[in-house]
């Protein structure tokens, strides 16, 4: 359900805004991938692993930053919480967010590492976009 145009505005160093049921907003780094998902990392006792539990579903919004042609996309559906690639996807985030060759982003990055992370993995069932 994600054009290329999508995976390819959503491959940016953008914030996402995730939200899951009964939960506020929250800006989040994530990765699309290939097969048109959308992940994240988590710390396995967050709330919102938590509000998972109880409704899989969430939606995250994805903009444009100021100075640029508004677009959007938002992407709904399904959640699976996965034991593995938290890490993983936490290191190659922490590249596409931040330069690393900052000692306080890499300190910050090894601080992450040491956590206990799931892998969120969002299944679009519904994307919706709008660019001018």
């Amino acid at each position: 359900m994600l054009t290329p145009d999508d995976l390819e505005f959503l491959r940016r160093p953008l914030h996402g805004f995730l939200t899951v049921a009964g939960g506020p907003v929250r800006p989040v780094w994530f990765e699309a991938t290939d097969d048109g998902t959308v992940q994240l990392f988590t710390p396995r006792e967050s709330p919102k692993v938590r509000r998972l539990g109880d409704d899989p579903r969430a939606s995250i919004i994805v903009a444009a930053p100021v100075g640029e042609r508004e677009r959007w996309v938002s992407v709904s559906g399904g959640v699976t919480v996965e034991p593995d690639g938290a890490h993983e996807l936490a290191a190659r985030l922490g590249e596409r967010y931040w330069d690393l060759e900052d000692p306080a982003h890499a300190g910050e990055l090894a601080g992450i590492q040491t956590l206990d992370l799931v892998r969120l993995v969002i299944r679009p069932e519904k994307v919706s976009r709008y660019s001018m």
